[in-house]
């Protein structure tokens, strides 16, 4: 299992490499990156260069960028001015876009696979006309990030708009076969059960993002830490076709905390119980001729 941490624990303090160091000292070899900019100006074409000289000098591979969701207009804290694919009004649908589009454009210096993005934060119905917006932009913007070898993943959230019901649907109408999905452990809790929701998405994820809660806030607690069986979720991982790439992405909940060192133990956790599952499996399964 290749261990791979969001930076959204950071995201209100910069990407140093002094951070990015203690993260490859815990024993973490990838991460996905938060797009805000006051923790990742991912438009200026410095900190994209600073980033890939630090992410070399510490073995770290870029695994996804995470799509900025709001504007940043003061340190540490996001204006509440929403980016959003799916916005009806055109003007402000085009600006999402371009923003997009420019921190897509990382990976012409920092190869990366996927791009985490969310059709919908807060509570929103799946309006046609919300659909048809983010229909829209996800035309444009799955060509634009497949000339930059990238797959754009659709994360379900605890929404209507990006339940993973309406995600399903959505790719079965729109045909956007160029698109994958990064399904959100934590936000399957908390909208219909983790189970159903993998089973509706299963057949396009591509990358995971697991955390914990209790059901009825966005907690983003390590696994074992709220109340999502993950003896159940790791079993059914354990039997996907691929291993399915794992990112822990996690709130800070005090100063601190979780330390680098809970997070490694979490770690060490999931891959024997991804271990064991797997070797289940392995015995309870057809047997070859």
């Amino acid at each position: 299992m290749q261990r791979i941490l969001s930076t959204y624990m950071y995201r209100n303090q910069p990407l140093t490499p002094a951070l990015l160091a203690e993260i490859a000292r815990a024993g973490i070899a990838s991460v996905e990156i938060f797009c805000g900019t006051f923790h990742f100006n991912y438009a200026a074409v410095q900190s994209v260069r600073e980033l890939a000289g630090s992410l070399g000098d510490y073995g770290l591979t870029l695994h996804a960028l995470h799509a900025p969701s709001e504007r940043d207009t003061a340190p540490g804290r996001g204006s509440g001015v929403a980016i959003s694919i799916a916005d009806p009004e055109r003007i402000r649908r085009q600006d999402a876009v371009d923003e997009i589009k420019r921190a897509l454009e990382v990976a012409e210096t920092i190869p990366f696979r996927f791009f985490a993005q969310q059709l919908a934060t807060g509570h929103q119905a799946a309006e046609p006309r919300k659909l048809d917006a983010a229909f829209n932009s996800l035309e444009i913007l799955a060509i634009f990030a497949k000339h930059r070898s990238v797959t754009i993943a659709l994360e379900n959230t605890a929404n209507e708009l990006g339940s993973p019901a309406s995600l399903a649907q959505f790719i079965k109408d729109t045909h956007l076969h160029n698109l994958g999905f990064c399904f959100d452990i934590g936000h399957a809790h908390m909208e219909g059960g983790v189970d159903a929701g993998f089973q509706l998405m299963r057949d396009r994820v591509v990358t995971v993002h697991a955390h914990d809660n209790h059901g009825e806030k966005d907690e983003h607690l390590l696994p074992w830490e709220g109340t999502i069986d993950w003896d159940a979720v790791l079993g059914e991982f354990a039997g996907t076709p691929e291993p399915l790439p794992l990112v822990l992405e996690l709130k800070e909940t005090a100063p601190g905390s979780p330390s680098l060192d809970q997070i490694r133990t979490v770690f060490d956790k999931l891959e024997k119980h991804l271990d064991e599952k797997g070797a289940n499996s392995a015995r309870t399964g057809p047997a070859r001729t």
